[in-house]
């Protein structure tokens, strides 16, 4: 509050701050009946010529206890500064606490001279109805504040006009009195407002504060908080005054901060994409819209712009009526649809239209319908990550609420913002996959033709993993016609993993083709230089060669440094575990040695190397995966190699494997 308000009010104001009551302020009418006090001290020093002492008292009660006092035609006895004018004077005093623009707290007294009024009605007393509305009103208004003032009647309806309401509402006085005023009040509003109003009216509550959407004369609507005291004589309500404040902004900052504070609750454990925007569908309707639907772009990556779109519902969300189309459901959107448009613009989409008329761009012939009938506003909002469009959101407004603004537009990105992480995460994952699986799909080649050999080979990149890991196959022949198998794996499961295995890869190929050397030999060159060239790299592997000792005869020379053991299934059936020839992994120990193992192929066997996805389970021993792999090859050693090959991953294999399986499968023909 602001003191200088009173200099041109036609009755004494007077201020004082603190305790000591030091005088702070007088106005004009004040100085002219009680002269020229000067500021700074304190009330009682003021005022020395006071004669009645006890009103200095009525200043303390007031600040220690915030009751205001009247006090109506009350004797005064002082040197009054109109001198022509002797004897006892006599005042109404209205004295309260109040708080002032610079944050001082103190009292404010109000002075109206009724010395006429008494002298004629001998002390009775006596004011006119207006003169003590006018000041009752003042009181009031200085406590409330306003923007647009009103008053209504004790029982509620508006008697008096308000050019401010006019001025925001439009409304004529003839629509404004009485219980007109409610017209004004949004329709979702008014049964509230009604409820609360005949509340306070009926309790006589001291004040009365609510918040609602007021329609504007320029048309839409804004939030407006009131404010509205009783006006008492004594203990009777004579009427009613309050105001109208406009809060739209404090509203919508408030709103902000309530959607922001609900996203970050319900995305707090949540880091797969698709969920991400489901969650922030879900916060988005009601509050910003009576619908929204959430699109994720599965081949952002791959696809050029201007053409047809892939897209992924994740969500869809109505606010009322039947539930929205199931998520999860797979839509081809046409290179002259709107969506399409807005994930190749990267920027938003807008429509604000007559309820029900979209106009024809939004939604072109042939697609999947997304809006509802009585649609006012859309706005399609691409979720841009890095520069890539990576998902689509679509939030609609209907019937007679408030189409979509900027405001809102400006809230739903910042509620989106949340899945840029995950989002940027899947996004990665598909450059990376993709780079991966054409290294991978460079390195698998297809197994050589061996006379009296029969070799199959198979690669089952993980489901779950972030990216393709370092599992490796190779076969080829030598120069002396052996013929080489051999399987490895770098530990990790990313783009480094996949790079360091394809040059260890064929780093093997060339020591296998250097030298005629046994096996564990060139696996001791390969680790010695793994240790030079790669720091802090391990690796497994299993290098077999498989000779001819004399005519008609095959036998399997091998080498397994840190791998599971080959596995050799006879023409029977009977399967059992190669374990001779095994090492230390790649990489472990600075000074290598690796052993090499023989042994006999039998007419008509199949030997199988494979890496570790292909028996390893999370929560179980490795053996038992290497008794499943032995009893599903056994169960399989008739079946042709590939057929044989094909069984082993259905058999051994789960929907959920979290590692990359290659395996290499040699058969020997039946003599």
């Amino acid at each position: 509050m602001r003191l200088t308000m009173f200099d041109p009010a036609p009755i004494g104001v007077v201020f004082t701050r603190g305790p000591e009551h030091r005088l702070a302020y007088t106005n004009a009418v004040y100085r002219k009946t009680f002269g020229d006090r000067p500021l700074g001290r304190p009330l009682r020093r003021t005022f020395p010529d006071l004669a009645q002492s006890g009103y200095f008292d009525i200043f303390d009660r007031v600040l220690a206890t915030g009751e205001a006092e009247v006090l109506t035609a009350v004797p005064i006895d002082l040197d009054f500064a109109d001198s022509s004018r002797e004897g006892t004077r006599y005042f109404t005093f209205s004295v309260s606490r109040a708080t002032v623009s610079d944050g001082s707290r103190g009292v404010l007294g109000v002075v109206v001279e009724t010395t006429e009024q008494v002298t004629a009605a001998r002390r009775i007393r006596v004011l006119s109805e207006e003169r003590r509305r006018a000041l009752l009103r003042y009181r009031s208004l200085v406590r409330a504040g306003s923007e647009m003032v009103w008053v209504t009647g004790p029982e509620g309806g508006v008697t008096e006009p308000s050019p401010g309401w006019q001025r925001v509402t439009g409304q004529s006085w003839e629509e404004f009195r009485g219980d007109g005023w409610i017209d004004a009040i949004h329709p979702d509003d008014r049964a509230a407002v009604v409820e609360r109003w005949s509340r306070a009216l009926r309790e006589v509550q001291p004040r009365f504060t609510h918040a609602y959407r007021l329609r504007l004369a320029t048309g839409g609507y804004r939030h407006f908080a009131v404010d509205a005291a009783p006006v008492r004589d004594g203990d009777r309500v004579i009427e009613w005054i309050g105001t109208c404040r406009d809060v739209e902004q404090e509203w919508q900052d408030a709103r902000r901060e309530k959607l922001l504070a609900r996203a970050t609750a319900v995305t707090a454990d949540t880091a797969r994409p698709d969920e991400m925007l489901a969650a922030l569908t879900a916060v988005i309707v009601p509050e910003l819209a009576d619908s929204c639907t959430s699109y994720l772009l599965p081949q952002a990556l791959h696809r050029t712009p201007g053409t047809a779109l892939a897209a992924e519902r994740v969500a869809a969300v109505p606010r009322q009526g039947p539930p929205g189309p199931p998520p999860h459901h797979a839509e081809h959107l046409r290179p002259d649809s709107a969506l399409v448009r807005a994930a190749d613009r990267r920027r938003p989409v807008h429509a604000v239209f007559r309820p029900g008329s979209p106009p024809p761009d939004i939604t072109p012939t042939g697609t999947e319908p997304w809006l509802a009938p009585d649609a006012n506003s859309v706005v399609l909002l691409p979720v841009v990550v890095d520069g890539t469009t990576a998902a689509l959101v679509v939030a609609c407004v209907n019937g007679d609420r408030p189409p979509l603004g900027s405001s809102e537009i400006s809230l739903l990105q910042t509620l989106l913002e949340r899945a840029h992480t995950p989002l940027r995460n899947a996004l990665e994952y598909q450059r990376t996959r993709q780079v991966a699986l054409a290294l991978q799909h460079s390195l698998l080649t297809e197994p050589p033709d061996v006379p009296g050999l029969g070799i199959a080979v198979r690669y089952r990149p993980s489901n779950s993993a972030a990216e393709v890991g370092g599992d490796w196959y190779d076969s080829f022949v030598l120069r002396d016609d052996a013929a080489v198998l051999t399987v490895g794996d770098v530990a990790g499961h990313d783009l480094p993993a996949a790079v360091t295995m394809s040059q260890l890869r064929n780093m093997l190929r060339g020591l296998a083709l250097d030298r005629e050397e046994p096996t564990g030999e060139i696996l001791r060159r390969l680790d010695a230089s793994v240790q030079t060239l790669y720091h802090e790299c391990t690796a497994t592997c299993v290098l077999a060669r498989i000779e001819r000792p004399a005519p008609g005869l095959l036998q399997l020379q091998y080498s397994a440094a840190g791998h599971p053991p080959p596995l050799l299934v006879e023409a029977d059936g009977t399967a059992h575990f190669l374990d001779e020839g095994r090492s230390p992994m790649l990489g472990l120990l600075p000074d290598p040695h690796h052993s090499t193992a023989v042994h006999p192929l039998p007419p008509g066997s199949t030997l199988l190397l494979y890496t570790d996805g292909l028996v390893e389970r999370r929560n179980e021993d490795l053996t038992d995966g290497l008794d499943r792999l032995r009893r599903h090859a056994s169960t399989a050693a008739r079946r042709p190699l590939e057929s044989f090959c094909d069984e082993l991953l259905a058999g051994m294999l789960t929907a959920d494997n979290d590692d990359d399986t290659a395996l290499v499968a040699l058969r020997l023909s039946v003599r």
